[in-house]
């Protein structure tokens, strides 16, 4: 059976489904992220939180997100991905907001973690959903623009976060921020469906083309004997430490920069959101042309390793030039941002085609699992490092060193057969 080209397959699927997953992982990203705003706007002075409380209550966030990963995933797999997402982003809106009605750290930490443990299935959800409804050939672009939402929402996040605390204060910054999520999720349930069979604003011939590809790809795949030999694979495994590693120089920046950038520039709340938002426009940018890059010459792997060996490098580039010569220590740390979050797209097409297809789901949980857990140490670490040495010299050479071995890990995993180059992919 000839699979439909590009044209056959349309672009209805792009125009609706799309969007709806950018702005649902860019809630939730924003829901998780702008605790480093409160920090740097007022709230470590207004309840007497040390550095060590901070980082801690930052860092628990992902505590709960890694417990929940692995069975939230599994049940979009077999059950209702669009039922799951909406009841996650209905109480992670809730809980995003009671974060500015608390005064006890120990609350707040128990908000944190309930934060992760309703956001944790988001993402990996989120591939499965658009494996059902977008080819091999198409994934890599499709899972970039989802995890656009990622630098995007950090980017406008510090830009408008910082204003909005000098504005009103950081208790309003949380509620008027989680308020959206609780909106959003009437919205998305009502805009998608589980499969291209269910979907009644998708024309027929789309419909037939769609599954068409779909089922010969599931035809082709091998299937595993146990979901245990599965998550035992090499693949699997190796993937999950690049990621942990990976993700310690990923959150350790996104939740300090804006306090890094406001103490090493000496500037108020709002410009240092400002300044902070700059690393990741460029992230986003260089997002969607190393994704297309990827999608058109048929691989992953090269897309990968490259910008991690780059990131590290600019990070410890950034180190060697010091705090005393700041603006160009932030114009390496930009290029290292930016270098940082430019293989996400082909990073999860490569970990969703290199399993088996039944298994892709649980495989992306396990992975992201490990990156929830470097997410731990990169937010409880970098604010320790910080508050314990007095400067920023110590955690900028452990998330440069995180982010070269990860990248040496890249040529270790066996890589799929090349996928062949697609001419126009969107």
């Amino acid at each position: 059976m000839t699979a439909p080209s590009p044209a056959e397959l349309g672009r209805q699927r792009w125009l609706r489904l799309l969007p709806v997953a950018f702005v649902t992982y860019s809630l939730a990203y924003l829901d998780r992220s702008n605790f480093s705003i409160g920090v740097a706007g007022g709230m470590k002075e207004d309840l007497a939180l040390s550095g060590a409380m901070s980082s801690l209550i930052g860092a628990s966030f992902f505590l709960g997100y890694c417990a929940f990963q692995i069975p939230g995933t599994l049940y979009a797999e077999r059950r209702s991905v669009r039922g799951l997402i909406f009841w996650c982003t209905l109480a992670w809106g809730l809980l995003a907001a009671v974060q500015g009605l608390l005064h006890s750290a120990v609350l707040l930490i128990v908000v944190r973690f309930l934060l992760g443990a309703v956001e944790a299935a988001v993402l990996p959800a989120m591939v499965v959903f658009l494996a059902r409804w977008f080819t091999k050939r198409e994934r890599g672009s499709a899972n970039a623009i989802l995890i656009l939402g990622n630098p995007i929402t950090v980017m406008w996040l510090n830009a408008v976060s910082g204003y909005l605390v000098e504005l009103t204060s950081w208790r309003e910054m949380f509620i008027i921020e989680g308020l959206p999520a609780v909106v959003w999720a009437f919205v998305f349930r009502a805009l998608v469906s589980d499969h291209p069979a269910e979907a009644k604003w998708l024309n027929e011939a789309e419909k037939n083309a769609v599954q068409a590809a779909l089922d010969e790809e599931r035809r082709h795949a091998t299937p595993a004997s146990t979901f245990a030999a599965a998550f035992r694979s090499r693949p699997v495994v190796l993937l999950s430490v690049q990621y942990l590693l990976w993700s310690v120089g990923v959150y350790g920046l996104v939740f300090w920069l804006p306090s890094i950038v406001a103490a090493g520039s000496g500037r108020g709340i709002g410009m240092s959101g400002l300044l902070s938002a700059i690393p990741f426009g460029v992230a986003a940018l260089l997002m969607v042309l190393n994704s297309r890059m990827s999608d058109r010459a048929g691989s992953r792997p090269r897309f990968v390793w490259p910008w991690l060996l780059f990131g590290g490098i600019g990070f410890y580039a950034s180190y060697l030039v010091g705090p005393d010569s700041f603006w160009l220590a932030f114009v390496l740390l930009v290029l290292a941002g930016g270098a940082m979050y430019a293989p996400y797209g082909p990073y999860f097409a490569h970990v969703s085609e290199i399993l088996p297809k039944n298994f892709a789901g649980a495989g992306v949980a396990c992975v992201n699992t490990a990156g929830s857990v470097g997410g731990f140490f990169g937010t409880y670490l970098v604010g320790w490092l910080n508050d314990s040495t007095g400067g920023t010299a110590a955690s900028f050479l452990m998330m440069a060193s995180t982010m070269v071995v990860a990248a040496l890990i890249t040529p270790l995993v066996r890589a799929p057969r090349a996928l062949a180059p697609v001419a126009g992919v969107r």
